[in-house]
């Protein structure tokens, strides 16, 4: 059971919020939707922001999906990593690459699994993520990774993003959605 309690999930108020998440969702609201909704004004903000962060940056979408995955992973968030799997799965990514990425910081460093842009994406979202400061050699490395500032500035936005989306279900004790 969640910390903090869940809006009916049939809400219908206010419509035109509620008609917005449903569809960038498709359709149903998740927990985290539910959760949000507790305050408005909240939810119509994380909304519009993370349909930004996850439909409309030009950062290619296994990188995206790599930085949030991991970032579940190191901040143990199951509702997070869980929702992301597929999304990452769908990007192109391998079995093998999800499986290694139990281990974050070794995974950063795997290059039998991950190309140097994926790499340096996997050392960034780590370093970001465990101590927020980043190296000058992690950032170098981003830089010379990513073909221009455009996707680093959506790269770090990407685990910013989803390090606030991380905390907000581990503190919640949100719950997966019942089938």
């Amino acid at each position: 059971m969640s910390n903090i309690s869940l809006v009916s999930a049939d809400v219908a108020e206010p419509k035109e919020l509620i008609d917005a998440i449903r569809l960038r969702r498709g359709g149903a609201l998740s927990n985290l939707d539910r959760l949000l909704l507790n305050s408005p004004e909240l939810a119509s903000g994380w909304n519009t922001f993370l349909g930004a962060v996850r439909q409309r940056l030009s950062l290619p979408a296994k990188l995206r999906e790599l930085a949030i995955c991991a970032v579940a992973v190191l901040n143990k968030a199951d509702y997070e990593h869980a929702h992301h799997l597929p999304v990452l799965r769908a990007a192109g990514g391998t079995e093998a690459e999800i499986e290694s990425l139990n281990d974050v910081e070794t995974a950063a460093k795997n290059s039998a699994l991950f190309d140097a842009q994926e790499r340096a994406v996997l050392q960034l979202t780590y370093e970001m993520t465990v101590s927020v400061a980043v190296s000058p050699d992690t950032l170098q490395a981003a830089q010379d990774a990513l073909p221009n500032d455009q996707m680093l500035v959506e790269l770090t936005a990407v685990i910013a993003a989803y390090n606030m989306v991380s905390r907000m279900i581990v503190v919640s004790g949100l719950q997966f959605e019942q089938k």
